[in-house]
């Protein structure tokens, strides 16, 4: 599968997008229970230990990513959009701030389409410095594993 990058200066996104073989109910399904997220999330060689999903606006995401070599990526979020099966957004809390400032804000857009569902993640920075440090050291190389992952998952489902 084939994810498109597309980097953009004003307001600092980075949008990427690809298609599933699956349909949106399943995808959503896939991207909001944390029994599959577990399954998918990173690229090749990633686990998932925890992954705690309240899924509704307001409600908390705690995820914790173990890197093949055994390091392990602390993440909390907050949703901030909840519109079942088309639309879900959430910020990263700064754990640095608890919770007053967001390092990005990612919105999931799944859309059907004959082929099954096309998926556009909008990250949403707030500035373009940030942006770009995040696309060096390499925001983009995960999520495209993870969605690689994701269409092998859901031929499992």
């Amino acid at each position: 599968m084939r994810t498109t990058t597309n980097l953009a200066v004003d307001p600092p996104t980075v949008t990427m997008s690809c298609s599933y073989d699956a349909p949106r109910a399943q995808v959503w399904e896939a991207i909001t229970e944390p029994r599959h997220v577990r399954q998918w999330w990173g690229g090749p060689g990633f686990s998932n230990p925890v992954c705690e999903m309240d899924v509704r606006p307001g409600g908390l995401w705690t995820h914790t990513m173990r890197f093949p070599d055994g390091r392990e990526m602390h993440m909390k979020f907050v949703f901030v959009e909840v519109d079942p099966p088309k639309r879900l957004v959430w910020k990263h809390i700064d754990e640095d701030k608890m919770g007053e400032g967001t390092a990005v804000k990612m919105a999931v857009t799944l859309e059907e389409s004959d082929a099954g569902t096309r998926w556009t993640m909008v990250a949403q920075f707030r500035s373009l410095a940030e942006r770009d440090i995040a696309v060096g050291m390499g925001f983009t190389g995960p999520i495209e594993g993870s969605n690689n992952r994701l269409t092998d998952y859901l031929k499992t489902m």
